[in-house]
């Protein structure tokens, strides 16, 4: 673990320090990179910390609130009342208009509130604390797809170069042969059929060249967004199609078994299972009683002009403690309602639970026949390439020297290309399968 955290901080020191210049990158080091710098993982570390924002706002609920506020009041015109005016004096049956209080008024207050119990509290901070393991959880599966998403990146990018080369190579063969062919033609020894012929395949050969070629540019782009940098940044890649391809072909790897418990998508499934558990607890934990308490110390300050801020204004002092204790008695039934509706969403995560675990069983078994059938291909078409290398040399021995027709070989020459094209997408197809196969074993990122 940290030889692997050296070589990725490594990896990252250097290329930020050459970051006008080309990148050299290897599979590990891509991959390494990848899970620092791209997009996908840069966002699931946010979710971690929104996460864990979350997990501590839900816990300061418990904690003590202390709030402040002022109010401020002037009576443009103030509120008249009626009194009897026989209170005063005055004739029975009469009232006497009557303005109360003073034209400006101010209250500043602060209270503290505390949480003293309630169920939903305790249930709630249960509930952020699944909520960060499962955005944990998120971060490693993403984690595992990155890896996967780089190395078939990667492999797209060393076939469309490799077959580049071949490409180049077999259009430089038949361009020597058409010279040949057609010298040949004009001492009157073969027929013009046999030229054109040739030059049907030279064109098609140019024309696939072309196409591979962009085909390239698009693979790099490709590349260049799974590893998290701008996709017209040059990269060179050091390792070889065939070296990727003999690391990863490992019969024994069939024989490994899954721990079912282990793999992230299982824990994904048991932590969705674990938070419908909890919406069942809160929904229940409703029909408690909460209690709380507060503290509220005041001021208040009174005036016929606004003389709150002279030293002569005399302000009056307040201070209550309160107990609130609230118990839910009767919801028409709502509560229960609520509570089943949560114990329903509790049975299906987990049968989703159920069939995750079936579901993992059979993506490991159809990995490894992909895998096995990989490794099998890969023998297959090797031998098929050698075999169409050497078929296509006897057509060519054979046509100059007279003895088959231009048609045979460039049916010789079309079946050469064809395996040497199955040949790069088996070597391919190792490194892309074993890579799924390291998924469906949730095959741990630093191995």
């Amino acid at each position: 673990m940290k030889q692997h955290l050296l070589i990725t901080l490594a990896v990252f020191l250097s290329l930020s320090a050459v970051s006008q210049e080309k990148m050299n990158l290897s599979l590990e080091q891509a991959i390494d990179y990848a899970l620092i710098n791209s997009y996908a993982t840069i966002n699931a570390t946010r979710d971690i910390d929104a996460a864990k924002k979350k997990k501590w706002e839900t816990t300061t609920m418990g904690l003590p609130q202390i709030s402040a506020k002022i109010d401020y009041q002037n009576w443009i015109k103030q509120q008249v009342s009626l009194i009897p005016a026989e209170f005063f004096g005055g004739n029975p049956g009469e009232f006497a208009e009557i303005a109360f209080g003073t034209k400006h008024s101010m209250n500043a207050t602060a209270t503290l509130n505390q949480l003293i119990f309630d169920g939903s509290y305790l249930v709630g901070l249960q509930s952020a604390k699944t909520y960060l393991k499962i955005s944990e959880n998120a971060k490693e599966k993403t984690e595992l797809a990155i890896r996967e998403a780089v190395i078939n990146a990667y492999g797209n990018v060393l076939l469309s170069e490799e077959s580049i080369l071949i490409i180049q190579k077999n259009i430089s063969s038949l361009e020597k042969n058409l010279n040949e062919t057609n010298e040949i033609y004009k001492n009157g020894f073969i027929e013009e059929e046999s030229v054109e012929q040739l030059q049907i395949t030279l064109s098609s050969l140019k024309s696939l060249l072309s196409k591979t070629q962009k085909l390239n540019s698009i693979a790099y782009k490709m590349l260049n967004i799974t590893l998290g940098i701008e996709i017209n940044s040059s990269v060179i890649l050091i390792d070889s199609l065939s070296k990727l391809a003999a690391a990863n072909s490992n019969i024994e790897l069939l024989s490994n078994k899954l721990t079912i418990e282990n793999h992230i998508d299982f824990k994904i499934a048991k932590n969705n299972q674990r938070a419908n558990e909890l919406l069942v607890q809160l929904e229940q934990s409703k029909a408690l009683p909460s209690l709380s308490s507060f503290v509220n110390f005041g001021y208040a300050g009174f005036g016929q002009a606004f003389d709150f801020t002279k030293k002569e204004q005399k302000w009056f002092d307040s201070s209550l403690l309160g107990v609130s204790l609230e118990i839910p008695i009767f919801s028409s039934l709502a509560r229960s309602s609520r509570t089943q509706q949560a114990k329903i969403g509790l049975d299906k995560a987990t049968t989703e639970l159920t069939e995750t675990e079936q579901k993992l069983l059979l993506q490991l078994e159809a990995a490894k026949t992909e895998y096995n059938y990989s490794l099998e291909e890969l023998a297959t078409s090797k031998q098929n390439l050698a075999l169409a290398e050497r078929i296509e040399n006897k057509q060519q021995i054979k046509f100059f020297e007279g003895i088959s027709t231009s048609f045979e070989l460039s049916e010789s020459q079309r079946q050469l290309y064809a395996m040497q094209q199955n040949y790069l997408q088996a070597m391919l197809n190792i490194i892309a399968t074993k890579a799924a196969l390291d998924n469906a074993l949730n095959t741990p990122i630093n191995n």
